[in-house]
């Protein structure tokens, strides 16, 4: 699954577990962990009601310890910069990508 690999690649995440994929390709359920949280990922399935459609109204924030080196490993990745990173008005530094998948992430190191 495109949004798993890019997860591991870009972010550091582990592949918990990850059913086979179906005779189409499809990934039916991916179980990652990153930074202590326990996302769960799956392909669009239409027949089961789970049609794909663009990302809208979302996006996925990290934390991270060093946002630039992430930034970069996400690029190398595939993600395409859509705000590069800034340290911003409330203190932290923060950025915007957006995944192979259409997906847009903001990315923030907080600063102590």
């Amino acid at each position: 699954m495109k949004a798993a690999a890019f997860s591991v690649e870009a972010f550091g995440a582990e592949i918990a577990t990850a059913m086979s994929v179906d005779d189409q390709g499809r990934t039916m359920h991916v179980h990652f962990y990153r930074n202590g949280a326990s996302p769960i990922l799956s392909d669009a399935f239409p027949e089961h009601g789970h049609v794909l459609q663009p990302p809208q109204a979302f996006a996925l924030m990290p934390m991270v310890d060093d946002l630039d080196a992430r930034d970069a490993q996400a690029v190398a990745a595939g993600a395409t910069t859509v705000m590069p990173p800034a340290d911003m008005f409330w203190g932290d530094r923060y950025d915007h990508l957006h995944d192979p998948c259409g997906v847009l992430w903001t990315i923030n190191q907080q600063r102590r």
